[in-house]
């Protein structure tokens, strides 16, 4: 395909050519893949000043889209890649190949670089999504830093580059310039421009920034950073929000408020425990969706509402290809049983969908929410069961509300009214941080309950 680059496109491909250095934080759609290798292929190929590249990407991402991106493209003829996925013994291989991009998925960065023998000799590091190097104390993060000043250019691209707050940055902007702008320590950095929030005595739950700390740290890493929003530079296609409640029994309704008051649950005589506001968070969503975990793992179904509510839409669909997120596996499982659908989990089904012959497709956040290219196969999106993680909400959205989208995207919500469901969609409306917007739903659902 001829690529016709639209002028952000280009002016973040000549970025990257002249930063040593940079962070390219693009909303989602903004094509930071071909944004990327552009620049790659005239750093390897025709001005010679990077002989290997590295690619760390989500596994799916590294493994499908990365490749389709490299072939897809004309001007990218004769960009040779590998891609180091699977077992060790395909890794090794893979590593061993001649090319200019080597791709690997981001969990295996420790053992390409503390455990594989094969010698780090990459002069040119790509981070697909920063966001997975946010936390200084991972693997991955340690080992990427200590070969980090053999690396002569570094790119970390992202479309949520703090998507838990400002504290994300200095890990993420670090593992770039080590250190050189936010410091080279945590600590150092916590202290200049935050302040203890929730704490309990000497214990220290969590920090909020301190008055006009976001502009200084912007300001900081300005010179190596450019940002832009998809609504700014694309003509993305319509998009409609639409919640579906549905109604619990009053049995199923006994059911949960005990779980809520109490949390702890008999139900058809095993014990369900939630210990903390994270466990019972988890507890109440699974019942929300109809069905929740034992202790000893087994599934303790509760309800159909949600399976019913789909089964409408299904319906109403009338044919058109329609795309479920769900989050526990038992939703998964009873949705499987219920309908035709296909799992969204490997290049194959991937494929087949968006060549539009997959009515039905089932597919997760975790695995879906990066990079991930399904405009092509439909343009209905239900979510099943809803997340915390606003980051994963918006990126599975943007899975088919995207840039070469050609319809209208519905994105239907199932939501069990009187449930843990509502406030999870108020926290996604107002685009709460994961973390805090949890943490408070679930003290309310706690004083409710005392009360």
């Amino acid at each position: 395909m001829r690529y016709e680059p639209h002028e952000y496109q280009e002016y973040a491909t000549n970025f990257i050519l002249s930063h040593p250095i940079a962070a390219i934080l693009l909303e989602m759609g903004l094509g930071k893949s071909v944004i990327t290798l552009t620049a790659i292929f005239d750093l390897t190929l025709d001005s010679f000043l990077i002989r290997k590249v590295l690619v760390i990407a989500p596994l799916r991402v590294a493994r499908d889209t990365w490749p389709a991106e490299i072939e897809k493209w004309d001007h990218l003829n004769g960009l040779t890649y590998s891609v180091a996925i699977g077992s060790e013994a395909q890794r090794k291989a893979a590593l061993l190949q001649r090319a200019q991009v080597y791709l690997i998925n981001r969990e295996n960065v420790d053992w390409l670089i503390n455990d594989s023998g094969i010698p780090f000799d990459y002069d040119m590091v790509v981070i697909d999504e920063l966001s997975s190097f946010k936390s200084h104390t991972s693997k991955r993060f340690r080992a990427l830093r200590k070969v980090r000043p053999n690396v002569k250019r570094i790119v970390g691209l992202t479309g949520t580059p703090s998507s838990n707050g400002l504290m994300d940055l200095w890990a993420e902007i670090g593992i770039l310039d080590m250190g050189q702008r936010l410091g080279r320590y945590i600590s150092h950095f916590r202290n200049a421009y935050f302040v203890p929030d929730k704490r309990n005595q000497q214990i220290i739950f969590t920090y909020k920034p301190k008055p006009g700390a976001e502009e200084a740290i912007y300001r900081l890493i300005s010179d190596i950073t450019i940002s832009m929003k998809n609504t700014d530079y694309l003509k993305l296609p319509d998009l409609v929000i639409n919640e579906i409640p549905v109604l619990l029994s009053e049995d199923e309704r006994q059911q949960y408020e005990i779980m809520r008051s109490e949390m702890v649950l008999s139900i058809k005589g095993k014990e369900i425990d939630a210990v903390n506001a994270a466990a019972l968070s988890n507890k109440l969503l699974q019942m929300a969706n109809g069905a929740v975990y034992d202790g000893n793992g087994g599934v303790i179904r509760i309800h159909d509402r949600k399976l019913d509510a789909l089964e409408d839409i299904i319906e109403a669909a009338n044919g058109k290809p329609v795309l479920i997120a769900y989050w526990y596996k038992h939703d998964l499982e009873r949705i499987m049983e219920r309908f035709p659908a296909i799992q969204l989990d490997n290049a194959e089904s991937i494929k087949r969908w968006n060549d539009g012959e997959i009515p039905v497709a089932v597919i997760h956040p975790v695995s879906a929410g990066h990079g991930l290219n399904l405009q092509a196969g439909g343009s209905c999106l239900v979510w099943f069961g809803l997340t915390w993680s606003l980051e994963l909400y918006q990126q599975t959205n943007a899975r088919l509300w995207r840039q070469g989208q050609k319809d209208t995207v519905i994105i239907h919500h199932i939501v069990a009214k009187e449930t843990i469901d509502e406030q999870v969609m108020k926290a996604l409306k107002r685009k709460d941080k994961t973390q805090t917007a949890l943490i408070e739903a679930v003290k309310a659902n706690l004083k409710e309950a005392v009360i």
